[in-house]
């Protein structure tokens, strides 16, 4: 499974960007997609999933502002983020979890396959 994150880049506080992740490789049934990201000099952290059902998790930073979304027949899942902030500067990365249940979706260790990730850099 091959996962390629798009969409990255340099914007002002206040806009909006459009991450895109295309899976390709082996088939699963009932995948979930999440979405993570790894600030300057922080941990990895869980910002968005959805599962293979099209249930859609959130972490508190992202509730409100960023909106999962996925296109079957294209194999993408999307993560849309509206009204960044400084705060949301990292590498974001998309993963892949075959068969993962709703519960850990928010849980990195849940997750088999990993994209390369790719830059969103907010300036204040």
């Amino acid at each position: 499974v091959q996962l390629v994150e798009s969409g990255g880049g340099l914007v002002q506080a206040g806009a909006s960007l459009t991450l895109s992740c295309v899976r390709s490789g082996r088939a699963f049934d009932n995948v979930a997609t999440g979405w993570f990201r790894q600030g300057p000099g922080k941990q990895r952290e869980f910002v968005a999933a959805m599962n293979g059902s099209g249930s859609t998790k959130y972490a508190d930073s992202a509730k409100g502002r960023f909106t999962v979304s996925r296109d079957r027949a294209k194999n993408t899942i999307y993560l849309r983020m509206n009204s960044l902030k400084p705060e949301d500067t990292a590498v974001y990365y998309c993963a892949a979890a075959p068969r993962a249940i709703y519960s850990v979706l928010h849980d990195p260790t849940s997750y088999n396959y990993w994209g390369q990730g790719t830059q969103v850099t907010v300036s204040s």
